[in-house]
């Protein structure tokens, strides 16, 4: 039974498409547990009016004419039963239940042994996978374990059907049950906004390509072909190279195979077949080649399986072709909301940033990098939706909302018209809050607090100013880094430094060490770890790196001269030995130009506090230097032992965790006790509710995105400093993060700062 079931998994994973998919169920499992009916009903979600139906999607052994139209609502059937209780029913004889319902027409008066399974996501009942017997019989564990593992395999394909439009495209399905199809994900930046999902695929992927519709078929067979016999072109190169190292041309079979195949035979029909129907050159390739491994994957000869693989490669090797032939040809929609898996600062590059209007992630967590990245632009962001059908949401129209990380697809009728009003709202807010740029961030009862700004890129620096920034607060190093295919020099870091520290002359400007690893890769300087989080990355790295870390500081030093408005910030710092380290060679850079007759003065040295043990000995590590500034993101992940960017357990991760909040204030008072500055850096000092309680705690500076600067200035000059102490206090007391966001979440509705936790005024 397991070898059938490992046949099913694989032979789903093939299909083209949910309709295939769930037919070949029907039939697979019919056939292996020797039942006389297998059925699938789906979850189909109507407009607000009507409540949910389930819906029979395909069948093997009852009325095929009936599919698509037979519904049952959740209270109705033993279908209803399983899914309303999310859990599998195995009935000797169903009719005998009190649950059980006749439906006419289907053909399954006769049917008595039932076993019915949930298809669950995430939590959310989906469908029901259902087996029947004429005989009374109770179906064993084997066969329960059978179904269920069967059902985990089916969800993510639903749930993507549901995402893509699939389900409401099918011709079997009443139209009024189509519908916006939500996504759910969590918060990533704030704010409701429409527009044209643009998909990004990060690797040469034939499962990932975007489908389009040609208009001129004769230009893309051309296309196409001429990928083609580039690849056969290569191919022909290997024989002749593989001939000579070799001396035996016999062994050159498998090459051979792959130019007869680019060559003539039934994969080229194939593909001018879909191509003069109107596919893509790249759909129609991986249309073919799906259809082609599907044929060797059935094989039962094990070599002659193992050549569906052969297949694949080679039809990668043509999409990479076509990929590198197409490549900046694409035309671009006036609002972008960007699509992907693992998107990075890289990926925003490659777009117009000015019509870039949301960002949806199917991997990361609201304190990712991505998301970070999102808030400094002021573009709401949805992070870690996940199983996102990527390819064919492109050119759909959707809704990001990023006070809920929620992606709506296709909304429509009132449903859109409130979208449309929320997000309207959403602009007049964002407008009504430009009016406070020029005022101090001062509390009602007469406390200043400095508010700072968060960048990474040069670009970053116009908005800064234009929201009333009185500093930089985090200047990320590492995204300079990331946008480049190699280390830039120290000449480069130079003049990159110093536009920063120009642009703020006068003013702080705190320069954070390259902060590298984790979830903020190079992809000229790969770190493959097990657990990259506790692995090689931000001070780590550079310390075994003094080469990288030196070229760095004299950069920084350099860029000061004259201005010295430089402070210097070291990230990850665990001990005392390291910060005596990193210290020691920021005083060898300092020496050596000195000794070149370069005049730099010497920088202010501060540590990022984000790591537990720094916390532990923070009266020590805030001895040595001049500042301190709390990074909430890491420091979090760290106390809880949650990866922020692993979205099963993403939904845990809180900054508002009274375990955190407490590492807070013993941080914040050791430095006052030795009157160092004390800032926090991290998304905590950006979100309306932890302004509050860093508020209440003397925070000195909240440095954050410049499109979270407005809000946090507001939710400052809306409380005094005895109200925040007093929240604190009353937040330090809770026991849970969710106790503590509801008190929050009334003390900002209650001074009418609603708006800026969730969507419309």
């Amino acid at each position: 039974m397991l070898d059938e079931l490992r046949r099913i998994v694989t032979e789903v994973a093939q299909s083209v498409d949910l309709r295939s998919a769930l037919d070949l169920i029907a039939r697979r499992v019919k056939d292996a547990l020797s039942v006389d009916v297998c059925s699938v009903y789906v979850l189909i979600h109507p407009e607000a009016d009507q409540k949910s139906r389930l819906v029979m999607q395909a069948t093997e052994g009852l009325n095929q004419a009936m599919v698509g139209t037979v519904s049952l609502a959740l209270n109705e059937g033993l279908v209803g039963l399983v899914a309303r209780r999310a859990e599998l029913v195995n009935l000797e004889n169903a009719p005998d239940h009190p649950a059980f319902k006749f439906v006419s027409d289907i053909g399954e008066e006769f049917y008595h042994g039932f076993l019915g399974v949930p298809i669950i996501y995430r939590g959310d009942v989906l469908g029901v996978l259902v087996v029947q017997s004429r005989e009374q019989r109770r179906f064993s564990s084997d066969q329960e374990s059978f179904l269920v593992t069967l059902a985990s395999q089916l969800a993510s394909g639903i749930r993507q059907a549901q995402v893509s439009g699939e389900l409401s495209q099918s011709q079997s399905i009443t139209p009024q049950w189509s519908a916006a199809v939500t996504a759910r994900g969590l918060p990533g930046s704030p704010g409701v906004v429409f527009g044209i999902a643009v998909s990004v695929l990060d690797v040469v992927d034939l499962e990932q390509v975007i489908d389009r519709v040609t208009r001129d078929p004769a230009a893309e067979w051309i296309v196409l072909m001429a990928a083609v016999q580039a690849v056969r072109a290569e191919f022909t190169q290997l024989k002749q190279d593989f001939a000579k190292a070799s001396g035996n041309e016999d062994e050159n079979i498998l090459f051979d195979a792959f130019i007869l195949m680019l060559s003539s035979g039934s994969l080229l029909d194939s593909l001018e077949s879909r191509v003069n129907n109107g596919q893509s050159a790249s759909a129609a390739l991986r249309d073919a080649v799906r259809e082609h491994t599907a044929v060797f994957e059935k094989m039962s000869d094990p070599y002659l399986r193992e050549r569906a693989q052969d297949i694949r490669d080679l039809g990668s090797r043509v999409l990479a072709k076509l990929q590198a032939r197409t490549h900046g040809e694409r035309q671009w929609p006036e609002r972008i909301v960007l699509i992907g898996r693992d998107l990075s600062a890289s990926h925003l590059a490659e777009i117009p940033t000015d019509r870039l209007v949301g960002i949806v992630s199917s991997t990361g967590s609201g304190s990712s990098h991505l998301a970070i990245l999102a808030r400094a632009l002021g573009i709401p962001a949805a992070m870690g939706v996940a199983d996102l059908p990527i390819s064919q949401l492109n050119d759909q129209e959707v809704v990001v909302d990023g006070y809920r990380g929620l992606l709506i697809v296709r909304p429509a009728g009132p449903y859109r018209q409130e979208l449309l009003r929320l997000a309207q709202e959403e602009t007049e807010l964002t407008a009504e809050l430009t009016s406070l740029r020029d005022l101090p961030a001062e509390t009602t009862d007469g406390v200043k607090i400095g508010l700072h700004v968060n960048i990474g890129l040069l670009a970053d620096m116009a908005p800064s100013k234009t929201v009333g920034a009185e500093g930089i607060g985090l200047y990320r190093t590492e995204v300079p880094f990331q946008i480049r295919k190699q280390f830039p020099g120290e000449a480069e870091q130079t003049l990159i430094y110093r536009e920063a520290l120009e642009a703020f002359r006068g003013r702080s400007v705190v320069l954070r060490t390259l902060d590298v690893g984790g979830d903020k890769p190079l992809s000229y300087f790969p770190i493959k770890e097990d657990n990259p989080f506790l692995g090689w990355r931000g001070i780590r790295l550079v310390l075994d790196h003094p080469e990288i870390f030196l070229t760095q500081i004299r950069a920084m030093l350099k860029a000061s001269l004259g201005l010295d408005n430089l402070s210097i910030l070291l990230p990850m710092i665990g001990s005392v030995d390291e910060l005596q380290t990193a210290k020691e060679y920021i005083e060898q850079a300092f020496l050596e130009l000195r000794e070149e007759g370069e005049p730099v003065a010497p920088p202010r040295i501060g540590v990022m506090i984000e790591v537990p043990s720094a916390v532990y000995q923070i009266e020590y590590i805030a001895a040595m230097v001049d500042f301190l500034s709390i990074g909430t993101n890491d420091l979090t992940q760290y106390i809880l032992a949650i990866d922020r960017n692993n979205e099963r357990v993403a939904a845990r991760y809180d900054a508002l965790h009274p375990a955190v909040l407490r590492a807070i204030v013993d941080v914040v008072d050791a430095a006052h006790i030795l009157g160092r500055e004390i800032t926090v850096c991290g998304e905590l000092a950006g979100d309306p509710m932890g302004a509050v309680l860093l508020l209440g705690m003397g925070i000195d500076i909240l440095s954050m995105s410049a499109g979270s600067l407005p809000r946090i200035k507001w939710v400052i000059r809306s409380f005094t400093h005895s109200d925040a102490r007093k929240l604190l206090n009353d937040a330090l007391s809770c026991h849970r993060p969710g106790d503590i966001r509801q008190m929050l979440y009334h003390a900002l509705t209650e001074r009418g700062l609603g708006g800026l936790v969730r969507a419309g005024r």
